[in-house]
């Protein structure tokens, strides 16, 4: 296995490893701007932005349909999504490094998500999507609207949810596999 299919997906195409390194670097690249601004220690803006590096690369690269088929492919079960989930211990690690990231903001950070990936797989299938964007709606809510982070960190709980939640926990839709590229035109044109 190459590290382009560690990183991103096996049979990953060029367009979806140029988007994915591409939000990865934005990211990185952005958030090390922030911390530079906010005056933090150049220790701690490289470790913020190695964190933005996976994060912004991860809602790309999960929303991929390569890294779709991979995390869906036959065999793997709930608790394998929800493995993934529990690992991203990212919230910790910015409370470890960033003055004024609380162990309580983390905390909730990492139990949103987590309660939110249940939240998911505990869903039948075809109501997953909605209790997806569901719980990531609520748990932005939660994490933006109760807590307090510093501003060099207040795109991590969003993205940290839209990367987990809405990317890697839902699987592709067939109609993404349709000729057209939007699977709903055919239908419209039957139903009419």
């Amino acid at each position: 296995m190459t590290l382009t299919d560690r990183l991103i997906a096996p049979g990953a195409s060029r367009g979806e490893v140029a988007l994915g390194f591409g939000a990865s670097i934005l990211g990185a690249a952005m958030v090390f701007g922030l911390g530079l601004h906010a005056d933090l220690e150049l220790w701690r803006v490289a470790i913020l932005a190695l964190v933005a590096f996976d994060m912004f690369g991860g809602a790309v690269v999960n929303a991929t349909g390569s890294a779709k088929r991979w995390y869906h492919r036959p065999g793997r079960s709930s608790a394998h999504h929800l493995g993934f989930v529990a690992v991203h211990v990212q919230p910790f690690v910015l409370a470890w490094i960033l003055p004024g990231f609380s162990w309580l903001a983390a905390s909730t950070i990492y139990a949103t998500a987590l309660l939110g990936a249940l939240l998911v797989t505990a869903t039948p299938a075809p109501l997953r999507r909605p209790a997806a964007f569901a719980g990531t709606a609520f748990g932005i809510a939660i994490t933006t609207g109760l807590l307090t982070v510093p501003v060099a960190a207040a795109w991590f709980a969003p993205i940290l949810l839209i990367k987990l939640l809405l990317a890697h926990l839902l699987p592709e839709e067939a109609a993404a596999h349709s000729p057209s590229g939007l699977g709903f035109g055919r239908r419209l044109r039957r139903e009419a």
